[in-house]
């Protein structure tokens, strides 16, 4: 990009490799790297950037395939000074940065109950940005309000309203940079709290390849679902059901495979490139919808650009191997 960078004090990194960023270990570079220093570095950051070049706010990379050639953008990535958690009163104050777990366990500790973010692998602005839910709640039912900070580099608080919850979506407006939520929860004996999750891990640990290199669920069930994002039906349909009967279970492509043991699971057995794991995905997306005419919907967000034809994985994703 030409246009002129701001000079913030947090870190900005030229061409930095993202594949190392991301769970799935794949991923060409960014065009910038920014990891901010605090709120007021983001906000100037945004303020004084060049509107017309593209921003990509990244958490932990948890529910993220960046293809081979990068991403034409300035990549945002909140570390230390987002990842505060903090209970008042009744709620829960938590850093966009904050580990979706490290809440759960933190409500916890304060008798309130967030449970449904303990086996959530991701963070607070991943989870406000697509509704994260698990065991039958939402990020919705816990939500208070979130703030935000906007291309023009305003710090915003945010409603329910403003962003609109739906299941697995929010009308974020692009570019905008979440750094904190609020959320608040049933009242509840710590030590039951901390049993309740213990037992949604074993579970979790015992039905999904916790073990392995994946991105959590890899599409989102086909049906069901309300606009708020509740499932109100426990007998929805489920994204490994119709993949098991298109028969992908453990179906491959290079170093991806659909996890034998649980189908809805895209893994990087290694050496993987993000070709190989997105051009599975739409496999099963073909066949399925061959099979039961269900066209499944990505719940992985896909960014970037794919690599040259004939070019190899970038360097930094062989070293990771």
């Amino acid at each position: 990009m030409s246009a002129p960078m701001p000079t913030p004090r947090g870190r900005l990194t030229p061409q930095r490799p993202l594949a190392d960023l991301t769970w799935l270990r794949v991923g060409g570079p960014a065009d910038w790297l920014f990891q901010p220093a605090d709120e007021a570095d983001l906000a100037d950051f945004l303020r004084d950037l060049d509107p017309d070049v593209p921003v990509f706010p990244m958490g932990v990379g948890s529910n993220l395939i960046v293809r081979d050639g990068g991403l034409r953008a300035v990549v945002i990535r909140l570390g230390r000074g987002f990842n505060g958690i903090e209970v008042s009163g009744d709620n829960v104050i938590a850093g966009a940065a904050a580990l979706d777990a490290h809440v759960a366990r933190r409500a916890a500790e304060a008798g309130i109950d967030l449970t449904f973010l303990r086996t959530i692998p991701g963070a607070i602005g991943g989870a406000l940005r697509m509704n994260a839910g698990c065991y039958g709640t939402y990020t919705a039912d816990a939500f208070v309000s979130a703030r935000a900070i906007t291309r023009a580099g305003q710090i915003v608080t945010l409603s329910a309203e403003d962003l609109n919850f739906r299941y697995r979506q929010t009308d974020l407006p692009e570019g905008w940079v979440l750094i904190s939520g609020t959320f608040t929860g049933p009242k509840g004996e710590p030590d039951r709290l901390a049993a309740k999750m213990q037992e949604q891990l074993k579970k979790r640990d015992e039905t999904q390849p916790t073990k392995d290199r994946t991105a959590g669920s890899t599409f989102r069930n086909p049906a069901g679902h309300s606009s708020t994002g509740r499932a109100d039906d426990v007998h929805d349909l489920k994204a490994w059901k119709v993949i098991d009967d298109a028969g992908m279970r453990g179906a491959r492509r290079g170093g991806a495979q659909m996890s034998p043991m649980h189908s809805n699971f895209l893994v990087n057995t290694g050496g993987a490139t993000a070709a190989d794991l997105e051009g599975l995905g739409e496999d099963v997306r073909k066949k399925v919808f061959q099979t039961s005419a269900i066209e499944l919907e990505w719940e992985i967000m896909r960014v970037g650009i794919p690599a040259p034809a004939g070019q190899a994985p970038a360097e930094d994703r062989e070293k990771d191997q």
